[in-house]
């Protein structure tokens, strides 16, 4: 018997779960939002592999920055428990391989990324944050690598935690699990400056603005040399920087800034970094 437009059965399709990072562009500026404040916008496997896509997807854009910002009472809580426990070693090791990822994903983009930190940043929340290339936060903000206090000590977060705050402030943080203020972190160097919470919004928009000016062939190349040479000795910094810096000077963007120099004028740059 013939099924007729009244009589359709019920459909098998599931609807797609809603996205996890919402992402907006105003300019030359867009926005990746962590979006599940149900869920204390932690990292879950799907949610990192979301972030990841986006960001690979604005780097390979004509957009000049990057800002990673939350909705919620949490910027991010880290990681989801429900994806370790019970979790083979395999699949433990790729949830941490996917992070690692998303946290060299960027670093590895041509524009620069501005935490916008509102509110708490724990774990691999407080990672995230240590990843970006600058971060402000408001004043109610905290963060904390509190594995030390718990099961699972923050081996990853660590790295990326201790390579913006050094050993001694590294340490504490992962071995009390206290959470660190806004203001301690603006001291530490996790964050580059607090701000009441009423004007973060215009701290972001102000640094963002003042970091997307220039040549963004010239910024990008800057962004990718610094994060080449910070982990060497200085001999092989020189070296790294030396071979950066002198075929940097031959792009086109450089050139024509020295003749606008010379020629008292405002320089014509490429608008657009390639990855």
């Amino acid at each position: 018997m013939s099924t007729t437009a009244t009589e359709r059965p019920p459909s098998t399709d599931r609807a797609a779960p809603p996205a996890a990072v919402a992402v907006e562009r105003d300019g030359d500026v867009v926005t990746l939002t962590l979006d599940r404040p149900q869920k204390r916008n932690a990292l879950a496997l799907d949610v990192m592999v979301e972030l990841t896509d986006a960001l690979t997807a604005v780097g390979d854009s004509d957009a000049l920055g990057v800002v990673l910002a939350a909705n919620g009472p949490v910027f991010s809580a880290g990681h989801n428990f429900g994806d370790m426990s019970g979790a083979s070693l395999d699949q433990a090791r790729h949830l941490f391989e996917v992070c690692t990822q998303m946290m060299d994903t960027i670093q590895s983009i041509p524009q620069p990324v501005v935490a916008k930190v509102h509110a708490l940043a724990t774990a691999a929340g407080c990672q995230l944050v240590a990843s970006c290339d600058l971060a402000v936060a408001a004043e109610s903000a905290g963060f904390a690598i509190p594995g030390g206090k718990g099961g699972l000590f923050c081996h990853t977060p660590l790295v990326a935690v201790s390579r913006n705050i050094g050993r001694k402030r590294a340490l504490e943080m992962a071995l009390t699990g206290d959470v660190v203020d806004a203001a301690t972190a603006a001291q530490w160097g996790l964050i580059n400056r607090v701000v009441p919470d009423d004007e973060l919004d215009d701290a972001v928009d102000d640094l963002v603005a003042r970091v997307t000016r220039g040549s963004a062939l010239s910024r990008a190349l800057g962004k990718r040399a610094f994060y080449a040479q910070v982990g060497l000795d200085q001999p092989s910094a020189y070296r790294h920087a030396v071979e950066v810096m002198a075929s940097a000077a031959m792009i086109p963007d450089a050139q024509e800034g020295f003749a606008a120099f010379l020629e008292k004028r405002h320089p014509e740059f490429h608008q657009r970094a390639e990855h």
